[in-house]
This record gives structure tokens, sequence and C-alpha cells, in this order.
């Protein structure tokens, strides 16, 4: 059988209904990871649904505790030839809160519906759909081949992607040398659009800087006291005013990357930023000057406000608060000096005359992503485009955060992720979806890709 073959076989999964009755199964395990009361389910997942899934795939697995003890990993092998390329894959088996009463029409979040182009249900998109994708495509090209991959295969299945991947560098550090291969090949986030495939690097990383200032317990009489006392929200505003303009652009230089290389300015030249129905416009004059879309969201970083608290909003009293509090958040790529970032906010609001405004940092994630000299680059662009007829979108980075750190640092290999859902998936909100037509595409990328890792004689 050849490559069109497996393609095939990928595809009809699809429309025999055997791929939806799989991933049916799936999303019904209530895998939420931020709920204590669901850690059977996380186990469960990996033990009843995923092991007998590699199994009939010719791979060994085995459930690996995590050091916490907060969601446990299912590490899978399967190994044919000391010869042969050996590719690391990664998915997770955990979603969000399910948000039940919030979906359209009352859906329930724990049961596949399809509807029209779209298939409803919490995890399609992220990350059950993603990882049945390529284990639906593992089979088909299997089949193709005789029973055979062409190639060496590792699995690493976390249960706690949505609290933070709090025990995923820890476990593949202790796991370096049985994890090791000559690539990582991962799907998770969307695509750059529903009609364009799309290969990324890595991701940006995230900080989230607390900002708060007390001045004094309880609140004031607005009559009686303003225009003589402080105002702590007033003080809050201005802060963060000195750190992004009305525009969303940055004014502290410490927060900036590195200037945009020739290279990536190139790799997004041909990258439109273009969002599908239902998804929000654009905004106009918003960001970095000088700058496309694409390198706005993709190689550059931006200070967010996440909330910000001040008095009650829902009841406001004519009076003064005393305090107000916000929390931001910098996304940023590699070479962004985030180590010194809280440093260098609160010199810069010392010098601005903000010393009352307390500065800490949480949630950090690193930025990471594989050189753009890596030949796995080439290679994975051109299959794509060997199977769709389309020239992929290859991007730095996600725009969002993954753990990719833990396999481009601390595993060393050069990383690629090839997202089968879209921007408007509703991921982490109610009405979470794949799109049918996505899914049909996706199911012959992977084979496609992993038919032509088969057919390489060595190692890139």
């Amino acid at each position: 059988m050849s490559r069109a073959d497996a393609i095939a076989e990928a595809q009809e999964a699809l429309r025999s209904g055997e791929f939806l009755g799989e991933l049916g199964r799936r999303v019904a395990y209530r895998t939420e990871s931020q709920n204590a009361e669901r850690a059977g389910a996380l186990r469960a997942y990996l033990e009843q649904e995923l092991k007998p899934a590699f199994t009939e795939l010719g791979f060994g697995s085995r459930v690996v505790e995590s050091p916490s003890g907060k969601a446990p990993f299912l590490i899978a092998e399967r190994i044919e030839s000391e010869g042969v390329p050996t590719v690391l894959m990664y998915g997770h088996g955990d979603v969000v809160d399910g948000m039940a009463g919030e979906w359209r029409d009352n859906l329930d979040p724990f049961k596949l519906t399809p509807k029209g182009n779209r298939v409803y249900g919490r995890g399609t998109a992220d990350n059950k759909g993603q990882h049945s994708i390529n284990l639906a495509a593992l089979r088909a090209v299997r089949k193709a081949r005789g029973g055979r991959l062409g190639f060496n295969a590792k699995f690493i299945i976390e249960m706690g992607e949505e609290i933070g991947s709090p025990d995923l560098n820890a476990v593949c550090g202790a796991l370096r040398q049985e994890l090791a291969a000559d690539l990582f090949l991962g799907s998770d986030g969307p695509r750059l659009a529903a009609e364009r495939p799309t290969i990324f690097l890595g991701c940006r990383g995230g900080l989230r800087i607390h900002l708060d200032v007390t001045l004094r317990e309880g609140a004031h009489h607005s009559g009686n006291w303003g225009g003589v006392l402080a105002n702590p929200a007033t003080i809050l505003a201005n802060a963060i005013a000195t750190l992004v303009d009305g525009r969303g652009r940055l004014k502290l230089e410490a927060l900036k990357p590195p200037r945009l290389s020739n290279q990536i300015r190139a790799t997004l030249a041909d990258v439109k930023v273009e969002p599908s129905e239902g998804e929000p416009e654009l905004a106009e004059n918003w960001g970095e000057e000088g700058l496309s879309a694409a390198e706005r969201l993709y190689a550059w970083n931006t200070l967010e406000v996440l909330a910000m608290s001040s008095g009650n909003i829902e009841k406001p009293a004519n009076a003064i608060p005393g305090h107000a509090r916000a929390v931001l958040q910098l996304r940023f790529v590699v070479g962004t000096r985030v180590e010194q970032a809280v440093k260098a906010v609160r010199a810069h609001l010392d010098a601005h005359g903000f010393p009352m405004v307390a500065v800490k940092a949480t949630q950090s994630f690193a930025a990471s992503r594989t050189d753009f000299d890596s030949p796995w680059i080439r290679w994975a662009a051109d299959s794509v485009r060997q199977t769709t007829g389309k020239a992929p979108a290859v991007l730095p980075n996600f725009g969002g955060s993954l753990p990719n750190d833990v396999f481009s640092d601390t595993l060393k290999l050069p990383t690629i992720w090839v997202p089968h859902s879209y921007p408007g998936c509703s991921q982490h909100a109610p009405d979470e979806h794949i799109l049918l037509d996505v899914t049909e595409e996706a199911l012959g990328i992977m084979a496609g890709l992993f038919w032509d890792l088969g057919e390489m004689k060595r190692p890139r």
C-alpha cells in the first residue's frame, strides 16, 4: 500500500464514524483536573481508555505517578529498529471545568454532539480530539504498512496540563533516557485559521504581574474627603499607563523583546491574521507600531490587563476606596530578559512617582522554540504541502503558551507542533468544538507525516 492509501485509511475513520465513536468515549470521561473530585476519572482515562488503544497499536505502556501526586502520566513506546528515526509525541487528557448549563441548547459538555460541521464536547479541541487524531493516523499508517510504522514512536500523555503541568518537567527529566528521540511532534492549540494548515515551533511565555495599592483600611466619604485623600484606584490606573499606553503599546523598554530578525520577518511575511465568522474583529491601531498583525501576535511581547478591582462595582458607594489591585500578564517571546521583569517594573514605577504600588510576580512559564535552521521544519512543511496542496503557515511560536520548554530545553529535542483546532473553537469556554472538515484534513496531514517519517532512511 502507498502513502495515499494511508491517508485515505485515516480519513475513512472519520467518514465511517469510527473516529467520532472513539472521541465520544474519551469526551465522556469527566477529566476536569482543576476539580479534586475527578482524580479517579484522570486515572481511568489512562488505564481504561488509552492503554488499550496503545496496546492495539503494538505499544507497551505504563502509568507513571506524578511526584506531587496531583495527576498521573502515561508513557507508551513502540521500538521497531535501531536504525530508524524516533519520534516523541505528547497529549493531555485533562480538561477545564465543563461549565454545564452554559452551553448552547443546553448541550451536555461530556457528550459528543455533532451539529453541521461542528462537533461539540469538552476536550474535543483541547486536547482529546487532537491526540485522538494522531492515534488514528498512526493506526492507518500501521495498517497500510502491514503492521509496521517504519519508525520508532514514543508518547507521553499528562493529566495536569490545565493546572499548569506541575510535574511534567520533573517526570521528563527523570525519564530523559527513556524519552530520548530525534524529534518531538505534538498537536495542541489552534491553527492560524481553519482553512490553513499550520506548523509552529514553540510558544510564547507568560508572566503574571500583580500590582497592589493599599493606602488605608476601609473607604471614606467622597464628599467629605474627596480632594484631600489619595485615591488608590486613580494611582493604580496611572501607574499602569506608564507601562502600556492606550493603544496597547509597551512603554517600558525592559519588557520588550529583542529586535525582530529578518529571518522572523521573512517567515511571517505570508501569514495573515484574519478572524473567521464568530471571532472578534482585530482592533485598528492597536499594538506595536511598524509591525504586522502576525508579527505582533507571534513575534512580539504584549502586556495585558487581565483584571482590576477597587471598591464594589456592583454596588458602588460614594466613598474613596482604601485599596486597588490589578493583575497584568506579560506574554513574551524567546530572547526576552523576563528574569529582570519584576525588578524593571519596580524601578520604573519608583522613577515615575509610584513607590506605593507593590509589585510581585506569579505563574511564570517559559518561552521556547526550535532553531529556524532545523531541517525538520522544511521536512514537515513539505509533507503537509504534499498532503493538502496548501503551503502551511510556519510560525516561530504559538501565540499562547504550552509546556514546549520541557521538550526543547529539558529533553533537547527539535519541536514541531501541528495543531488540529482553530481560533474560534471555544476552548476553555462553553461550546468547545472541532470542525469536521478540519478534522478530516488533519487526519490526512498526520498520516502523511507518519508515512514520510517511516520513509526516512536515517534521522535528520
